[in-house]
């Protein structure tokens, strides 16, 4: 028995004696001919290699020099690969549960090509496409490149991208080509250029990383830090990302600056709005499908931006979401976002923004890549209308939904009203915009008001219901030399519903009504004398001095048909004028004609009663005495030219509090202006060239 063991035990030995020997001599190059034979014939492309060497284990490292894979037949350009040393890993205990897994790749002194048709054919896929798609069991976990260019081309998108990689560190470089080594991740230590194009927007940068990066399910993360330039917008990242073909996760520091934030639409495919020249910085990270931006801090225009944000990819669309505190919001940045430039706008114009779409593969351009300076469609420059006619984009409210929350501290409005807080509540879901609340401070009081826009039809939808509250008459005024100062307590609201792309076809096409009223008020003595034309009374106050005279009540309500506004009652009282009005405006055309009527109390030897005509656009209305077609002059014109119409309207265009016991008697009094209901606004009269005010 023992001498049966002591036998089969050298021959044990003998055999695994023979199988080392065996692996010690064996020229794997044997093996190189019938292999490359093989892939060509099984791929039906030219494969060939130099040099092949294996090194067993349970991660086998297969090493192949000069290797050379040529392209689909239809693929433009050189071979689909030309590669000095590709040497991989292959992990033996995946590949006994049905899986292909590559630890790592190393490359150097490679050519990579790769090319998508727009027929989505793609030149790496060997097999034939076919219906019952499988998924695939072929992974690579990392990859690192000692020196390297890689092209990709999707023609479907269109999309460019050309890659240099350059190892410069000598120790990782002296390991980069050898895929059992450990990486050194800890520095920097490869470079990577790259140049291309989305559609007509081109864009460069550079990064640097680590000497292996983490390819695909690894969650291993590497070093980055890189630069990307499109046009006038610049991209800055500094932190850790894992998984570079499929991002897994993200811990960057980010700054981002360019001209318009609308730019970033096809690198982001997130609708962001035009805005003026803009710079942000925060921490970006991504959780699974959430990208997370904390710490935000920047600007938008001159106004300040800080806060949080956050992306999720889900189906059927995204979801963004913000939560933003501004303590200095500036007016004029927010006209590009509703299609208006301003006077600190006219000169430096924003550019188009990207045309819409709600695919990935939208059609986008960066107009500053070539220096074009262009307004969004529609806009007009400033001066020549009062509404905004710059077209929403509605294929961008249909390509995510929004969660946000704007508060600021206070409102810098340039020529204006004094604004104050404001809070915005938005939601966009299924493209239905909702803003509530829509909050302002302004003039010791508040304006309350909701906006609904309907973005599911080719042609938006809006509703507005706006109330304001408390408004003090002085904060509304501007204050003159010449007035004493306005005072009183203006209540008011406004109900619209209409259709179209843009704020001016809204209200060219918008139903509902406006309504305004004035209490515990005291007017300028002088304007109340230029409303009821006492030439007498005006030249005393001029020489001697305005003083402020008690409102009994003022009120104006409108109904708006199609954009046609007819006064129901227009009615302000005095103790020395009661002021009756009828006419109306016409939002389409931003027409006014309307025609006051005053009744002096007092009569003076200079004093009339004849009606004043209020008529032209909103931008330039003008006055004349009813039916003569005379331009006013004197000091009536005087006083009055200090008062634009259209400005005193506008900030009474909502129904609120007022004095029912003054008001109501006098309302009752009021004329109704029923009988004009439903005529159309009479053509404007162009503006008559007024007289300097020295």
């Amino acid at each position: 028995m023992t001498k049966r063991l002591g036998l089969a035990s050298k021959i044990v030995l003998a055999v695994v004696a023979l199988v080392v020997l065996f692996v010690l001599l064996f020229d794997w190059n044997w093996l190189r001919g019938p292999m490359n034979r093989y892939i060509t014939n099984k791929t039906q492309r030219e494969f060939n290699s130099s040099d092949l060497h294996v090194k067993l284990g349970w991660h086998p490292v297969i090493r192949l020099r000069d290797v050379y894979f040529a392209n689909a037949d239809w693929a433009q350009g050189g071979p689909m690969a030309r590669i000095g040393t590709l040497e991989f890993s292959i992990s033996l205990r995946k590949l006994f549960d049905g899986e292909v897994l590559v630890p790592r790749v190393a490359l150097d002194n490679a050519e990579l090509n790769f090319e998508i048709t727009e027929e989505d054919r793609r030149n790496w896929v060997l097999d034939e496409p076919s219906e019952t798609k499988k998924e695939s069991k072929f992974s690579i976990a990392s990859l690192s490149v000692t020196h390297g260019k890689l092209s990709f081309v999707d023609r479907g998108m269109p999309f460019k991208l050309a890659v240099a990689v350059d190892t410069f560190d000598p120790a990782a470089a002296a390991k980069a080509d050898d895929a059992k080594a450990e990486p050194v991740n800890q520095a920097y230590t490869t470079r990577y250029t790259f140049d291309g194009a989305y559609h007509d927007a081109r864009f460069r940068g550079n990064a640097l990383t680590g000497d292996v990066l983490s390819f695909h399910n690894s969650g291993v993360k590497f070093p980055l830090k890189g630069e990307l330039v499109a046009g006038t917008t610049r991209v800055n990242v500094e932190g850790t990302v894992a998984d570079a073909a499929n991002i897994s996760g993200i811990d960057v520091r980010l700054k981002i600056a360019g001209r318009t934030l609308a730019n970033l639409y096809p690198f982001l495919l997130l609708p962001l709005p035009a805005s003026p020249p803009y710079q942000l910085a925060g921490h970006l990270t991504l959780d699974g499908n959430r990208y997370a931006m904390d710490e935000i801090r920047g600007l938008i225009g001159k106004t300040d931006v800080a806060g949080e944000a956050a992306y999720v990819a889900r189906e059927p669309r995204p979801l963004l979401t913000a939560k933003l505190h501004s303590k200095l919001l500036n007016l004029p940045d927010l006209g590009p976002l509703i299609g208006v430039t301003t006077k600190t706008t006219t000169d430096a114009r924003p550019p188009t923004q990207a045309q819409t779409a709600t695919q990935a593969r939208a059609q986008a351009t960066e107009g500053a890549a070539n220096g074009e300076r262009v307004l969004p469609a529609g806009t007009i420059q400033a001066g020549e209308r009062l509404l905004p006619t710059g077209k929403f984009e509605g294929g961008r409210f249909k390509a995510i939904d929004a969660e946000a929350d704007l508060r600021v501290d206070r409102i810098d409005a340039p020529d204006f009203i004094a604004l104050e807080k404001l809070h915005v509540g938005l939601n966009l879901t299924d493209a239905v915009l909702k803003l509530d609340p829509f909050n302002v401070n302004l003039a010791d009081g508040e304006i309350v008001s909701t906006l609904l826009l309907d973005a599911r039809e080719p042609t938006l939808k809006a509703k507005v219901d706006v109330e304001a509250r408390k408004l003090k008459l002085a904060g509304l005024v501007p204050p003159s030399p010449r007035l004493a100062p306005s005072t009183g307590s203006i209540g008011a609201r406004a109900r619209l519903a209409g259709t179209g792309n843009s704020i001016a076809d809204l209200a060219g096409k918008a139903d509902g009504e406006i309504q305004a009223v004035l209490s515990q008020g005291q007017l300028s003595n002088l304007l109340d004398a230029a409303s009821g034309l006492n030439g007498g009374k005006i030249i005393t106050l001029l020489m001697g001095g305005d003083k402020p005279i008690p409102v009994r009540c003022g009120a104006a309500a409108f109904d708006v048909k199609n954009g046609q506004g007819q006064s129901r009652v227009f009615v302000i009282d005095t103790e020395e004028t009661r002021i009756e009005a009828e006419g109306g405006f016409d939002l389409d055309k931003e027409r006014i004609d309307l025609t006051f009527a005053p009744k002096p109390k007092n009569l003076g030897i200079l004093s009339l009663r004849t009606p004043v005509h209020v008529f032209g656009t909103f931008r330039e209305p003008d006055f004349s005495l009813d039916k003569k077609g005379l331009a006013l002059r004197g000091g009536g014109a005087v006083a009055l030219a200090l008062i634009n119409p259209l400005a005193a309207l506008i900030p009474l265009i909502e129904t609120g509090p007022g004095e029912e016991t003054d008001c109501a008697k006098l309302l009752a009094s009021a004329r109704p202006a029923a009988a004009n209901a439903g005529q159309p606004v009479p053509k404007a009269q162009p503006a008559a060239p007024r007289k300097s005010q020295g």
